[in-house]
């Protein structure tokens, strides 16, 4: 960053956020937190009034959404610097973002990693975007505008999470699914710890599914987690390639098997979920955005589950809005979604 001090407004409605951005920026001496807003309408009069040198900026904003509050400030504070950090993680409104005049966008999925050196670089003059969402062709690739151009997301498949009191209701929410994804002639991957994974074997013989049978015709493959990490996970971190290697040949190989062609393919499991219980937060988010690009591109689905127990901060935790940032719909009320 320069030496000069940073003016800098933080717009967001979920105030642990706030604070989890105020934190962050402070820990830079050189960032001077000027105000705090959570609505899109008191950005764009506070951005007049204030002439930040930074402003990050949501997106789901009451009042004013963040795109629009951009276009508003970019004409009243035109040398304020905008910075969006949001969830929202579709190509196309990252490529709204950047049209209306910011100069970067980072998840916050990734803000943990990548927020400061957002702002590093946005500062710097140049355009920052989450490395999750800047692939090859987004690297490559310009338009007439001289930005890169931004597939829309596949809305065909689902990337589900489930809250779970307990062991118990975790066994019985993913035999329930699995169970229905096989009676519809679909495949469905289990990956789970060896508990888990007997009790939902348990589950289902005792629903009356023919799990052998299942087994044999290779409609049914369960995995353990923590082997299953073992093949991808390079320290703390899960390795991108590796990881879309295995995914990839596994969902290959479920399809094409006993000619599947026309069957989808399902994943229950806690990949993340067994890396979020040691504590490895950062490990986990990323190993569920990259399984999201990656089962995108085979339109699969998948059902990731977590028991409260593994979530810190419950309702106030900051890790659990990044883990449901992550997914298209969220299932259990244990913790107040």
């Amino acid at each position: 960053m320069e030496t000069s001090r940073i003016r800098t407004l933080i717009v967001d409605d979920y105030e642990p956020w706030r604070r989890f951005a105020r934190s962050t920026l402070q820990s830079q001496p050189e960032v001077q937190i000027v105000g705090e807003d959570s609505d899109g309408l008191e950005a764009v009069r506070d951005a007049e009034r204030l002439q930040p040198d930074l402003i990050l900026l949501d997106i789901g904003l009451p009042g004013l959404n963040g795109i629009e509050a951009a276009r508003q400030i970019r004409k009243l504070s035109p040398k304020s610097i905008v910075l969006f950090v949001s969830q929202q993680f579709s190509k196309d409104l990252v490529q709204a973002a950047l049209d209306a005049g910011a100069a970067g966008y980072v998840l916050k999925a990734d803000a943990g990693s990548e927020l400061l050196r957002g702002v590093q670089a946005v500062l710097r003059g140049k355009t920052f975007v989450s490395r999750s969402l800047s692939g090859h062709d987004l690297r490559e690739q310009k338009d007439q505008h001289g930005r890169a151009p931004l597939a829309p997301k596949n809305a065909l498949n689902r990337h589900e999470v489930a809250f779970y009191p307990d062991d118990q209701a975790f066994v019985a929410g993913l035999a329930h699914v699995i169970k229905s994804v096989l009676s519809v002639g679909n495949i469905a991957i289990l990956v789970a710890t060896e508990p888990h994974r007997a009790g939902i074997l348990q589950r289902l013989r005792a629903d009356a599914v023919d799990v052998d049978a299942a087994i044999n015709h290779g409609s049914f493959i369960e995995l353990d987690v923590h082997e299953t990490l073992g093949k991808f996970m390079v320290g703390d971190m899960p390795n991108a390639n590796r990881c879309a290697q295995i995914v990839g040949d596994l969902l290959t190989h479920a399809i094409k098997s006993k000619n599947r062609n026309h069957s989808r393919v399902a994943f229950c499991g806690e990949c993340a979920p067994a890396l979020l219980a040691q504590g490895n937060v950062e490990g986990a988010i990323r190993v569920e955005h990259l399984w999201d690009e990656i089962t995108r591109n085979y339109d699969a689905d998948t059902l990731c589950g977590y028991l409260d127990s593994v979530v810190p901060g419950r309702q106030d935790s900051l890790v659990l809005q990044r883990i449901c940032a992550e997914h298209s719909a969220i299932h259990g009320q244990e913790l107040g979604y």
